[in-house]
């Protein structure tokens, strides 16, 4: 393996852990910030609405920047902005320069999200095999540091604009001492063309005349997971407190428990999608997440509820990784542009978890209106077959991640010098089949990666 491929992973690694670790800081900050701009929670609640409308405009203008100039240049640039925008809120003096100050950070999250799952997509390309999960763990990592830093922070009494500068100061030079160890501009990306020679253009083609309808199938998918997701950040802890009645430090695990098995489950659903497939990983962690919260929602006890999030976590922890990669690897040469749709609707989702949950609690108890997530749920599992996608074998390539490890053949595909009777050895061709590259072209099933 090239050298340059591990630390283009590396690299990678250090943008996640960064934008897990950007917004966290934020995170942290926001009851301070609050206060010192003298605003009440429902004007926080409206001013967070422009943080993810600055997010999916961000997402939405850098995936086509990034099929074009490539991840190399874009995500360092995209690092550069969010880091600088991060101290933006902590300077804010009123409600409209916070507002102004969360657009922006929005914009340089967005665009930092979105090139750096297109750069996965390319490492993981490279590798040849499920790499996508383990980067996601690695943002929720940077979380966790910020969570800790940020404790610190404060209790030594820095106050917001001290901290948060600090923070963009350190996410300016992480973004520059990373940037050269980023993998340069591929080819298909310049040329418009298909990422090997002899895979047929007029694929390439008709993907560029527009989004593809199994792209919008792929954001569809994720803004239900990721409204799940949503769910879960929002109401998790107030379920335990108020349909349990639980004690306020009881029933903060439940969002500990769901974000921890998060966590674990990415740093494993890499191997379990090169192992089973990534349709698996979607079908059965879909599965798994809709009778976590099924059991968290009927449960009366404290602890079953706990185990509840606790799988409803695990399940959806390979998710939206497996969504990401599958639109990142439709089509090489628009890898960008398919992202930011499926991550401009996740993101979407993400946000309308509690838009959704909020009214429905009016005409029915909370634990009831989760059997909303729970049906997105089951969606997402009887549609896992979306990840399966159509390869051209009369190249001889197969895009994206293979699934097939040394030593291990598909029924039909034998090893060289194990030919079935019958089988042709190169230059002798039956009537009506021509030389490879000169016959026609079959289409099989296969998964995403």
């Amino acid at each position: 393996m090239e050298r340059s491929l591990r630390v283009g992973r590396l690299a990678t690694f250090a943008y996640f852990v960064l934008n897990g670790f950007l917004m966290g800081m934020w995170i942290v900050h926001i009851p301070g910030i609050e206060h010192r701009v003298g605003i009440g929670h429902a004007v926080l609640g409206w001013l967070l609405l422009l943080l993810g409308a600055g997010a999916f405009a961000g997402m939405q203008i850098v995936g086509p920047l990034t099929d074009r100039f490539g991840t190399r240049t874009v995500v360092p640039l995209s690092a550069a902005l969010c880091s600088a925008a991060v101290v933006l809120p902590g300077w804010a003096t009123s409600g409209w320069t916070l507002g102004a100050a969360l657009l922006v950070l929005g914009l340089g999250n967005g665009c930092l999200d979105v090139s750096m799952n297109a750069h996965a997509v390319q490492v993981e390309r490279g590798y040849q095999r499920p790499v996508m999960s383990a980067f996601h763990a690695a943002f929720s990592i940077g979380g966790v540091l910020a969570a800790l830093v940020g404790a610190r922070m404060l209790s030594w009494g820095w106050s917001a604009a001290a901290t948060l500068g600090a923070v963009a100061l350190l996410g300016v030079a992480v973004a520059a001492v990373a940037a050269p160890a980023l993998l340069p501009l591929q080819g298909a990306h310049t040329a418009g063309a298909p990422e090997d020679p002899d895979a047929p253009v007029a694929a390439v083609g008709k993907a560029r005349r527009g989004t593809p309808r199994r792209i919008w199938g792929l954001a569809t998918l994720a803004l239900m997971i990721m409204l799940c997701e949503g769910v879960a950040n929002d109401w998790s802890t107030l379920h335990l407190r108020h349909a349990l009645g639980a004690p306020a430090a009881t029933a903060a695990l439940a969002y500990g428990a769901f974000s921890t098995a998060m966590t674990i489950g990415r740093l494993l659903a890499d191997r379990v999608a090169a192992r089973f497939g990534s349709v698996a990983v979607l079908r059965y962690g879909a599965s798994a997440a809709a009778l976590g919260l099924t059991a968290a929602s009927l449960s009366s006890s404290i602890p079953m509820a706990l185990t509840g999030w606790t799988l409803f976590g695990a399940g959806l922890s390979g998710c939206v990784p497996q969504l990401f990669s599958a639109a990142g690897h439709a089509d090489p040469a628009a890898a960008g542009a398919n992202v930011s749709r499926v991550a401009g609707l996740g993101y979407l989702g993400m946000l309308a978890g509690p838009t959704v949950i909020g009214p429905l609690t009016e005409v029915m108890p909370l634990h009831l209106t989760f059997f909303l997530p729970v049906a997105f749920c089951i969606v997402a599992a009887a549609t896992a077959g979306i990840l399966r996608r159509k390869a051209v074998e009369g190249s001889g390539v197969l895009r994206g991640p293979l699934l097939e490890r040394p030593g291990m053949e598909r029924p039909g595909m034998e090893r060289p010098g194990m030919e079935r009777p019958g089988m042709e050895r190169p230059g002798m061709e039956r009537p009506g089949m021509g030389r490879p590259g000169m016959g026609r072209t079959s289409e099989r099933d296969v998964d995403a990666g």
